[in-house]
């Protein structure tokens, strides 16, 4: 049976910058700007993404299109009879996890959409927003119901497989998703006030540059790229061998990147022609947005259009990461896909549960003090993603070494690429000490 795969250039750029667009760019890429001097840190953020990024997803590209395989089955043929399966271990293992939090903060977005649709927060204070958003995660079994209905979307479109579920719609949503902020982003910029807001974001002060801001943006380039958690090892086993893997790579990145600076185009300009700081994080999205779209002529239609922006980005995610335990089942465990992904999809609502309830007052469902939905996010984003990544360059650049690296961007020595000699460099030397920064940072 042939293995299935992507059919065309653009369904890669499309799934590939799906997975890494997330609700990350919309919330959390503009608190990272609000929090570390705005345009200084985003002049740092796209200088990373550019010298760092495109080498380190290149790297994941290459494990998966040489071998054609899961993370598992990729290290497995590459490297047999030694440890280095155990990363792609960890890849599906941090893929299933994220899914289980994620999945419930994905949830949220359809419960806003209800309340947009519904003109919910018309005539409401900041206040009175932020005690329902509030009482809404003591509804426990509603955030579980929401989020099942989010995972079974999910499992819709990766039941479809390859070809026809996951590039058939990423086709689809990514578009959608550029052109809802588009949308917004029109909006934004014509509100009072909204030059200082863009200011804010595009004119830096080199000023404001130091460590801290450096550090965090290398955090926000890293995770925002979905890097170690074995999806784009997994979409790299679906790439041609023909298709040229740094062309894509830096397509994917540019794609990201374009989508987060898109939503700061959004935020900024918004919160500056109100007076709210762009850096509350859930509470921006969830609580402070509603109110300034309250005020805004227009708002009831642009809120509903923003929440439908947040679920669609959420999707294309959640798509990536059931991918990837999917690919695991079949190719590992010779499912098939169908089974294997009522398996995933039930794996994740298992898990879901808990990352749901635990967020209810009085739960219990802590774990060393943290929340079951912290601990989880903690445990991936400190420690899983970064180690994964750090190995998957490791392995590039000193295991699979520069002959096979060479093979694989050049395509057997059809494609001309004058700078592979430092893309190589950059993933040998230079991609395994940022990693390991990133770690230390977080860890400790």
């Amino acid at each position: 049976m042939s293995r299935d795969g992507f059919g065309s250039k653009l369904g890669i750029i499309a799934a590939a910058a799906g997975s890494a667009v997330g609700l990350g760019n919309i919330y959390r890429f503009p608190c990272e700007v609000g929090n570390n001097g705005g345009g200084a840190f985003l002049a740092v953020y796209l200088l990373i993404v550019l010298c760092l990024g495109v080498p380190v997803m290149l790297s994941e590209f290459i494990i998966g299109r040489r071998a054609q395989k899961n993370p598992v089955g990729a290290f497995k043929l590459l490297k047999p009879r030694s440890g280095w399966p155990v990363i792609g271990y960890m890849g599906v293992i941090c893929a299933f996890i994220i899914m289980a939090f994620y999945s419930t903060v994905a949830g949220w977005t359809l419960e806003y959409i209800v309340k947009a649709v519904g003109n919910d927060f018309q005539g409401k204070e900041l206040a009175v927003i932020e005690q329902e958003f509030s009482d809404f995660h003591n509804q426990g079994w509603r955030n579980v119901l929401w989020q099942f209905v989010f995972i079974f979307l999910t499992g819709f479109v990766v039941f479809k497989g390859v070809a026809d579920g996951i590039e058939k719609y990423a086709k689809i949503l990514m578009p959608l998703l550029v052109i809802i902020l588009l949308v917004l982003g029109v909006r934004a910029v014509t509100l009072p006030g909204a030059r200082e807001g863009l200011s804010f974001l595009f004119h830096p002060d080199f000023s404001k540059i130091n460590g801290s801001v450096v550090i965090s943006a290398l955090g926000q380039a890293f995770f925002s790229l979905s890097m170690g958690m074995g999806v784009l090892i997994t979409y790299g086993s679906y790439i041609k061998k023909d298709d040229n893997l740094t062309s894509t790579a830096i397509s994917v990145t540019l794609a990201d990147t374009l989508i987060a600076v898109l939503a700061g185009v959004v935020i900024f300009p918004a919160a500056f022609s109100f007076g709210v700081q762009p850096t509350a994080g859930m509470g921006l999205v969830f609580s402070t947005l509603p109110m300034i779209f309250n005020q805004m002529a227009g708002g009831y239609f642009f809120c509903i259009i923003f929440f439908v922006l947040l679920a669609v980005a959420a999707l294309t995610s959640t798509i990536s990461l059931l991918e990837v335990i999917v690919a695991f089942f079949v190719e590992e465990w010779h499912l098939s896909r169908r089974w294997a992904t009522v398996l995933a999809s039930l794996g994740c609502m298992a898990l879901g549960v808990f990352a749901s309830l635990s967020l209810k007052s009085g739960s219990g469902l802590t774990i060393g003090g943290m929340s079951f939905f912290d601990r989880l996010d903690m445990v991936s984003a400190k420690i899983l993603l970064p180690i994964g990544a750090l190995f998957i360059v490791i392995f590039v650049g000193w295991i699979m070494g520069k002959k096979t690296f060479n093979e694989e961007i050049t395509n057997e020595g059809k494609l001309k690429l004058s700078v592979k000699g430092a893309i190589y460099f950059i993933i040998k030397y230079l991609a395994p000490i940022a990693i390991a920064i990133i770690f230390i940072k977080g860890f400790f």
